[in-house]
């Protein structure tokens, strides 16, 4: 049974992966799914959330262990939750069966312009003062989704979960800091990588996830109108993907193995 382990990105907990878990589950019985907070988002919400992606990912071991969740695991990372998928697999690769990365940008492979639209910057250093909860997840959902009107619904479930786990300016701060700062090592591990993007995310430029793929000679798939939360413009498509990729990396290791004595 192949445990598959969420990271959602900056400000955002477990609980934002809305319908998205069910939706994978049901795309691929017997997978195990699970999703787990980085450090001051979430159940974590009272932790000082560290200024490294590094230190990010053994939070989610050891978050991970505490389950009784051993590996291999399979990583979802979106956003952030990409930067921390990719820094894991650079430093436990063994731990690893996969890896997906989904709207996610590292340097040096591509600049901060692209990493981050800068006209989205005001907009994002705005969400970090405290103020309206509503009016904040109103403001993040168009942000980060293409289909704002199809979503309004999860607007009250986003605004209860900053009322009832609120991300401090301050751990905010240093989730931005570690992404600014994360830099990843260079090739790629023998972890089969997929990289999942949507053409017209407004937050991160598309072509951070095609320079990753293109670096990493990594299988991509692309959807041509959601925005950043893939997931969530998009789940079931998403959901099907990786069925489907999963299969195939399920096939090929199989093929690859010797035969038994």
């Amino acid at each position: 049974m192949t445990t598959w382990v969420l990271l959602r990105g900056l400000t955002r907990e477990a609980a934002h992966w809305g319908e998205f878990p069910a939706l994978l589950a049901q795309a691929m019985p017997g997978s195990h799914i699970v999703a787990i907070d980085l450090p001051g988002a979430g159940s974590l919400w009272r932790e000082t959330c560290p200024p490294r992606v590094e230190a990010m990912v053994e939070s989610c071991r050891r978050q991970l262990h505490e389950k009784a969740l051993m590996p291999p695991y399979a990583l979802l990372g979106l956003s952030l939750g990409g930067m921390v998928a990719a820094a894991w697999a650079s430093a436990w690769p063994g731990e690893l069966s996969a890896c997906v990365l989904v709207n996610t940008s590292m340097r040096p492979f591509s600049p901060a312009r692209h990493r981050l639209r800068p006209s989205r910057l005001p907009t994002l250093l705005r969400l970090l003062v405290p103020g309206d909860a509503r009016s904040a997840e109103q403001t993040v959902l168009h942000l980060t989704s293409n289909f704002p009107e199809q979503h309004a619904a999860v607007i009250d479930s986003w605004t209860a979960i900053r009322q009832l786990r609120p991300v401090t300016a301050a751990n905010a701060m240093r989730q931005l800091l570690a992404a600014a700062r994360y830099r990843h090592p260079g090739p790629w591990p023998s972890v089969p990588l997929l990289v999942a993007f949507s053409t017209r995310d407004a937050l991160v430029d598309a072509i951070c996830s095609r320079e990753l793929a293109r670096r990493w000679s990594a299988a991509q798939i692309n959807h041509p109108l959601a925005g950043h939360d893939l997931p969530l413009d998009a789940g079931p498509w998403l959901a099907s993907h990786l069925a489907d990729w999963s299969a195939r990396i399920l096939a090929a290791d199989t093929q690859a193995r010797p035969p038994a004595p």
